[in-house]
């Protein structure tokens, strides 16, 4: 589907009806790495209306000279949703990137959210001042790592956990060979810290964000972290905080039953405050 914007054409996916949830992918990723992840969540949750949408210069939507930092990305994002889903209270889930998007729609759009979910997020976004532990490879496969095309071996690399189902979630959700994506335009931002940061501390939020909410990060992220996570949750006073070991930043894959375990809890929560159920 596409939604037409005054300067932009977003490209997004739409399941279900109900309540609805605005899915916030990756840098570098698309809405199919979030479709992957979640969609088996939903299951067990009817009622909602699951909306995963292309960044700018991501997946199917088109990178735009006019956009060159995040505040630019949020504007689209916020426009999107006012497009989609106009004068609706909704959640919202990011992953990495994402989950620092997520942060600033909770900031622009406080009085309006039902639930929130970050996953291996992105908090401090220049990369030198992330606190980090180094990359570690608890589960190996050289025999399966030896058989890959170079730019499936980068990403299998990254991996905590090295194997065939590890891959096979890769490839269903991040394909290297897909030639959907702007790669210099993710350049021009990801590259420049000032480009890649918001120009406002997201993180003050006006007031603490109400909604159930629900961090998850891995503790072998070298990636972005886990420990910066921590620091936000006074913003959150019914935010929940899960570390999982032997997890990096693809977390979802790794640690797959925990990962939907923590999701479907929290989905729980939301409907609890929200006064539905499943």
């Amino acid at each position: 589907m596409e939604c037409k914007l005054d300067n932009i054409t977003v490209y997004y996916e739409v399941f279900g009806e109900g309540r609805p949830i605005i899915m916030l992918h990756g840098w570098s990723g698309s809405r199919r790495h979030m479709i992957s992840d979640l969609e088996p969540v939903f299951a067990q949750h009817t009622g909602w209306q699951r909306i995963y949408l292309d960044m700018p210069g991501h997946g199917k939507t088109p990178g735009k000279d006019w956009i060159n930092n995040q505040d630019q990305m949020l504007e689209v994002v916020l426009d999107f949703i006012d497009h989609v889903i106009p004068g609706r209270n909704f959640s919202v889930a990011g992953v990495s990137a994402g989950a620092y998007l997520a942060r600033g729609v909770v900031y622009k759009k406080l009085a309006m959210i039902e639930g929130v979910l970050l996953v291996v997020p992105l908090i401090v976004a220049e990369d030198a001042k992330r606190t980090l532990p180094p990359h570690v490879t608890l589960v190996k496969d050289q025999q399966l790592l030896a058989g890959l095309a170079q730019d499936e071996a980068e990403m299998f690399q990254m991996c905590v956990v090295q194997n065939q189902r590890i891959l096979d979630g890769l490839k269903a959700g991040f394909d290297p060979q897909s030639k959907e994506g702007d790669e210099q335009f993710q350049e021009k931002i990801r590259n420049n810290p000032a480009n890649y940061a918001f120009s406002f501390d997201v993180d003050t939020i006006p007031g603490p964000c109400p909604a159930p909410t629900l961090v998850i990060a891995g503790k072998q992220d070298a990636v972005v972290g886990y420990r910066d996570a921590w620091k936000i949750l006074d913003n959150y006073p019914r935010g929940s905080f899960a570390l999982l070991d032997r997890a990096g930043h693809f977390l979802g894959l790794e640690q797959e039953d925990l990962f939907r375990a923590l999701t479907d809890e929290w989905l729980d929560r939301v409907e609890e405050y929200t006064g539905t159920t499943k």
